[in-house]
């Protein structure tokens, strides 16, 4: 017989083989109910959780051998973490003739995750923690799960170890080689690694949305890293990262954003408030912080913000001619100006404690803004204003100060009008919680009639012969 017929003949013997092979599994599988409960016990077993299925499961040999499962739960201790519509198990068909079946990879369908970190900061997907008369084996064997994906997902985040969570919805996404290290068990997130790719159309925090959310994760043995991280917020497309590191007995956090160009409109609807503002401007972030309850993460924030525009539009008010009534008045309030700022990057916090409302119910005129810049530094929890002003036709706004968002108050806050060169010809402050400020009278410096005041804004302090430290020295230019 010659070497090619022969060749033919093994390979044919083969393929006869394997076909045996899936005939003999198929034929054990005729039961399905009792292979149910075999799958269900050996996920289980695996999982360390209580694993159910609703219907009947389908086999398919082509590609390669997948068992289809339809209304799957999975529970632990009676309270259901996850659920899915349709389950596919993909099985190596070598593992169906011994006593474990080897899943290679797990596709779910429309599949609703809860995932919950209870205050001892351990997840409940977890085993319980051994009372300490039963201390954990020093040994503990490494585990590592097959592939994951999922397809029209929900997954819901509830930390109870540092009072957050979010929901994310409509996510599709893969989970690659996921793996616990052996040893000595200690934290979840210190020894488990694993690469991801997770696209989520909305993700729900605190009233606030961010959509289209696209990630790259990688973990290794206590180091997260979303990177890239790109969202659409207020409409606009941002770029960032998020790095968390849980190797130290307090986790740390690292956090860079920008978002570029966003319409001012979009900012103020998200707090249900009318168009205050019109046009577009650039935000950036840069934040560290460490802790493992929320005030602690307040008090270890720092950093840097910024946000910054030109040719903003201002409804509701022509400030110039308010400011031209004060000099006659001096009734006017310049921290319904310089609230503008607070509307921006130092959070909802101090939005919430400010009446916006009034700020739309002035002469109803407009007011063009050329140029508005608002830098923050953050430190240990409190934002100290480095270059906060905005300069409109005729006129500049400055603004000094701090906003502590570990006690939720206004430090040393002043608002100031200021001349050409900078210097302060009417002030302003603002104290207090963030819910109940006092803000103080304006003053102009000694008490300066009218025609005065409309000198020092043009310079000219030689007819009056005043001397001052300049209020600002910031970015934003006096009006031409």
């Amino acid at each position: 017989m010659s070497r090619l017929p022969r060749f033919a003949l093994i390979g044919l013997g083969t393929v006869l083989a394997l076909v045996l092979l899936v005939a003999a599994a198929l034929f054990l599988l005729l039961d399905t109910d009792v292979y149910k409960s075999r799958l269900e016990r050996v996920a289980s077993q695996a999982l360390g959780l209580d694993l159910s299925v609703a219907g009947r499961p389908e086999i398919d040999v082509f590609p390669g051998l997948q068992i289809t499962l339809d209304d799957v739960h999975l529970r632990r201790q009676g309270k259901e973490i996850a659920s899915a519509r349709q389950a596919r198990v993909a099985v190596a068909l070598s593992s169906l003739l011994g006593d474990e079946l080897r899943v290679e990879r797990i596709m779910l369908t429309q599949p609703v995750i809860t995932v919950s970190r209870g205050r001892d900061g351990r997840f409940d997907f977890e085993p319980a923690a051994p009372p300490a008369a039963l201390p954990e084996p020093a040994d503990a064997p490494a585990q590592a799960w097959p592939d994951v994906s999922l397809t029209a997902g929900s997954i819901v985040f509830v930390d109870q170890h540092h009072g957050k969570g979010f929901e994310a919805r409509d996510c599709q996404g893969e989970l690659h080689d996921l793996q616990r290290a052996g040893g000595q068990r200690a934290d979840f997130l210190r020894e488990v690694t694993f690469t991801a790719e997770l696209a989520c159309a909305q993700i729900r925090k605190d009233g606030h949305t961010l959509h289209d959310v696209k990630f790259t994760a990688d973990a290794k043995h206590g180091i997260v890293e979303l990177k890239p991280l790109s969202t659409r917020l207020l409409g606009t497309p941002g770029q960032g990262s998020i790095r968390a590191d849980f190797t130290g007995a307090v986790a740390s956090y690292q956090l860079a954003y920008t978002l570029t160009q966003f319409p001012v409109e979009e900012f103020f609807s998200t707090m249900k408030l009318k168009k205050l503002a019109g046009g577009r401007m650039d935000f950036s972030a840069m934040l560290t912080t460490r802790g493992t309850t929320l005030a602690e993460l307040k008090q270890a924030m720092a950093g840097r913000i910024s946000l910054r525009g030109k040719g903003l539009t201002f409804y509701g008010s022509d400030l110039d001619r308010s400011f031209e009534r004060f000099e006659a008045s001096q009734t006017f309030s310049l921290v319904d100006v310089g609230a503008v700022f607070f509307a921006g990057p130092v959070g909802l916090l101090v939005t919430k404690g400010y009446d916006f409302a009034k700020l739309s119910q002035g002469d109803g005129g407009t007011s063009e803004i050329s140029a508005l810049v608002s830098d923050w530094k953050v430190e240990r929890g409190v934002a100290h204003a480095q270059d906060v002003a905005m300069a409109t036709k005729e006129n500049r706004v400055a603004m000094h100060g701090n906003l502590n968002f570990v006690d939720e108050r206004f430090d040393a806050v002043t608002v100031a009008l200021i001349d050409l060169k900078g210097c302060a010809i009417v002030k302003q402050e603002i104290r207090g919680s963030f819910r109940e400020p006092v803000i103080d009278k304006p003053s102009a410096i000694e008490a300066l009639a009218g025609p005065a005041l409309r000198l020092l804004k043009k310079g000219t302090d030689a007819l009056t012969g005043r001397q001052c430290e300049p209020f600002y020295t910031g970015a934003v230019a006096a009006p031409g």
